[in-house]
């Protein structure tokens, strides 16, 4: 039995609710994408949302946003996808590199402290796995420095932290609507704040620095064209994935539920393997299990990379963990990083798997990885 380790989860309420905005006419700039923005900004508990082609281009915007420029520093968990350090070399500012507390896999506070300096102008922690990093912290440290905090959410929609939703903490949050998210549109990203004059702004970024929008041009029902009053970005959300957004939101909370299901399933059916961390649910926080991430401890005879290989041989699909941001090619060389500070987020990166895991996923697949990955390890 072959296995994906990911799977979206579309049926035909999202295939009628396509059709319906490809018969309007009206695919991209319309009413569909302020209709998306407005039930996901109540989701998740803010005042504005600003929907984006994805979260790297959430990201990158809301840093734009921000006033981030060449020479400023953002700090950032050592610990991540490359993109969260990316959107920082397009603003020309420096990715500054904090390592992870190796429980939660989400940026060390203390560590936060290590890195800031005068030039640091923003925090960027990242909810990594659907687990929320530790804020309370964070946001003491960035407001006795007057930095902002730009969260980044993409792999966390309704994860929560001491039952606050995430994406309500930073001055902006940033979610992503990929396959492998909790919530798909194909390709896609959010940005939520309370800030309305910020949203305002990325509207504006979002679409090539325009002063008014299309849906805002066809609302007025009047001639008026846009002023294009700063450099901005086509990092605009079409009609058509918003469609499927909205169907996605309105059974968030079914999907959430299957994935914790399975991830209690897959805890109780791994707990006896001495050679496997799984993954932790601090008593602050929600995990919503996006990625079931599984750590191959030292202990074992058998290495990560070992692991992943012999299971894909038996049809499982796994990806490691996530980046060690200092060990990317492009990256060696490039930020002030100590590898000697970034030892959690070396050994997550060589140690780190995650499982299969998608809403749809059936008994009989979860139980073709676990065997498999019982057998694998049963050969140390």
């Amino acid at each position: 039995m072959d296995v994906p380790v990911a799977k979206p989860f579309f049926s035909n309420e999202e295939v009628e609710a396509v059709r319906q905005v490809i018969a309007s006419g009206w695919v991209s700039q319309g009413p569909k994408v302020r209709e998306f923005e407005q039930a996901f900004a109540a989701f998740v508990g803010t005042r504005e949302a600003v929907a984006v082609s994805s979260c790297t281009a959430a990201l990158h915007l809301s840093l734009a946003a921000l006033g981030i420029r060449e020479g400023d520093e953002v700090i950032l968990p050592a610990f991540t996808f490359v993109a969260s350090a990316n959107v920082v070399l397009y603003q020309r500012a420096v990715p500054v590199l904090a390592d992870i507390d190796l429980d939660s896999y989400t940026i060390d506070p203390d560590d936060v402290e290590r890195c800031l300096s005068p030039r640091t102008k923003a925090i960027m922690p990242v909810h990594l796995f659907g687990l929320a990093a530790d804020m309370d912290p964070l946001l003491e440290t960035a407001a006795r420095h007057g930095v902002s905090v730009v969260e980044d959410a993409a792999c966390a929609h309704a994860a929560t932290h001491r039952g606050r939703n995430v994406g309500t903490f930073g001055t902006v949050a940033c979610f992503s609507f990929h396959p492998r998210k909790l919530l798909s549109t194909g390709e896609g990203g959010m940005i939520t704040t309370d800030d309305a004059d910020l949203a305002r702004r990325l509207r504006s970024l979002r679409s090539h620095g325009g002063s008014v929008e299309a849906y805002e041009r066809h609302a007025a029902r009047s001639v008026a064209e846009p002023k294009f009053v700063e450099l901005g970005y086509n990092y605009r959300l079409t009609d058509i994935q918003a469609a499927i957004g909205l169907v996605q939101l309105s059974r968030a909370g079914q999907m959430l539920e299957q994935r914790r299901k399975l991830a209690d399933r897959y805890g109780e059916s791994l707990k006896g393997l001495r050679c496997l961390r799984l993954p932790m649910e601090p008593a602050r926080a929600l995990h919503t299990f996006q990625s079931y991430v599984v750590r191959v401890t030292e202990e074992c005879q058998v290495t990560r990379d070992e692991v992943m290989e012999q299971l894909q041989l038996r049809g499982i699909s796994t990806r490691r963990g996530t980046n060690a941001i200092h060990h990317e090619p492009l990256y060696r060389g490039l930020v002030p990083a100590e590898p000697a500070k970034l030892k959690r987020s070396t050994h997550a990166e060589q140690s780190t798997l995650a499982l299969p895991l998608y809403p749809s996923m059936t008994d009989d697949e979860q139980d073709a990885v676990i065997e498999a990955l019982r057998e694998v390890l049963a050969k140390e």
